[in-house]
């Protein structure tokens, strides 16, 4: 009886193993965050703009993790208001929102989907630094310090 009760035992105890394995498994990746967004942001800068009322700004945001996310919105103390538009063509449009699709990128570029900064608190410098905080749908807010260029400045890809 002392075999069988033992066998039992290792039975057991691999039964367990094998249910702790497939439900840590199923939690997601080495982070636990498999279908959560993991984003990061590079590329950020706002052409200094010609007059005190309103200026563009640009950025990408890459998303490493398996869940989308969305831009949701924008704020900084160079302006009262910013607002995220779409470009389709010559055609540009105002959304609430810009979709961050998993394992992709958002790409806020000269001529495509960008930032209008407007009512600016001042005119901002080649040089200076501007604060932004985005926010997300369901991430975090980050906060970036984004230098201003040169209004002619093009970013090499």
């Amino acid at each position: 009886m002392t075999g069988t009760a033992t066998g039992a035992r290792r039975t057991a105890a691999a039964a367990l193993v094998l249910t702790l394995s497939a439900a840590l498994a199923a939690c997601g990746g080495e982070d636990g965050g498999g279908d959560r967004p993991k984003l990061s942001v590079s590329g950020a800068y706002v052409p200094q703009p010609p007059t005190r009322d309103m200026a563009a700004g640009y950025v990408t945001v890459t998303n490493k993790g398996g869940g989308a996310d969305e831009l949701t919105s924008v704020t900084t103390s160079l302006a009262d208001e910013v607002t995220m538009h779409t470009t389709t063509g010559t055609r540009m449009k105002q959304v609430r929102s810009l979709k961050i699709p998993a394992n992709g990128e958002l790409r806020l570029a000269t001529g495509g989907d960008h930032l209008m900064l407007t009512n600016l608190t001042h005119k901002p410098n080649v040089g200076d630094k501007v604060g932004f905080t985005l926010h997300f749908a369901s991430s975090d807010p980050i906060e970036i310090k984004v230098p201003v260029e040169p209004t002619t400045y093009r970013p090499k890809d």
